[in-house]
């Protein structure tokens, strides 16, 4: 089966499923730390289908590799290869292991709960560990797009995505807690991973040139990041106090 095709069949056993969960699915997540998480672009019964569909990988995964660290250093792996891949230009391949990356991001935290072996340790370690996915991946893009206008882009998107993450864990530190705005990393894997591994089949039916879809992917997560990196910005400043007793560099 080509690899370009077989995004086809993928997609419509994607659609297939989620048809299912509809109808037959529990609509209520199963992750507690949800609440902890700022919205959901693509919609809160996107995110509980997945984990509806993940249900039995995670079971075989719990029963097989107990150990959530071991998910937590795999997704960093993961994102790094995802970044190689890119930037030797195998993008379909890229795509698969960025969203494989994704889906060990999500297991670590599930199986640690379902053993009890949740620790602090545990979750520096799972989002530090993601941090270092999300630069192996976009660094490998940038790689990518070196001789052309999109490879400031990808750095731009790199950095995006960590101020996303850092302008929440910044403003936490200092008493305001603010989980609005987009591009959260899932909508970025999703929107990367998906965008690599159908931009083939797309352009090619439609005749676009290649790479024209991922590249749609990377400006809209370049937009999102910033975007949501600037708000956090003016919105956790606007709700601290202009003097403190004592000045931090």
């Amino acid at each position: 089966m080509s690899s370009e095709v077989f995004p086809a069949y993928a997609t419509g056993f994607l659609v297939a499923s989620f048809v299912l969960f509809l109808v037959v699915g529990d609509r209520r997540s199963s992750d507690p730390t949800d609440s902890g998480r700022g919205s959901f672009a693509l919609g809160s019964i996107t995110r509980e289908w997945f984990y509806w569909l993940m249900t039995p990988l995670q079971r075989l995964a719990v029963r097989i590799l107990p150990w959530p660290t071991a998910f937590n250093v795999g997704g960093a792996l993961l994102g790094l290869l995802s970044g190689y891949l890119f930037a030797t230009g195998s993008v379909i391949a890229g795509g698969w292991a960025l969203l494989a990356s994704g889906v060990a991001d999500i297991f670590d935290g599930r199986i640690a709960r379902a053993r009890g072996m949740d620790s602090p340790r545990g979750a520096f370690l799972d989002s530090t560990l993601d941090r270092f996915a999300e630069v192996g991946a976009l660094a490998g893009l940038t790689a990518m797009y070196i001789d052309t206008w999109l490879a400031p882009m990808a750095t731009l998107g790199l950095g995006g995505s960590l101020l996303v993450s850092y302008t929440r864990a910044r403003g936490e530190s200092v008493g305001v807690v603010c989980k609005l705005g987009v591009m959260q990393r899932a909508e970025r894997i999703l929107l990367l991973g998906l965008g690599a591994i159908f931009d083939p089949l797309i352009t090619r039916s439609l005749g676009w040139q290649a790479n024209s879809v991922l590249t749609a992917a990377l400006l809209a997560t370049v937009a999102g990041t910033v975007g949501t990196a600037l708000f956090r910005t003016v919105w956790i400043a606007s709700r601290l106090p202009t003097t403190s007793a004592s000045a931090e560099e």
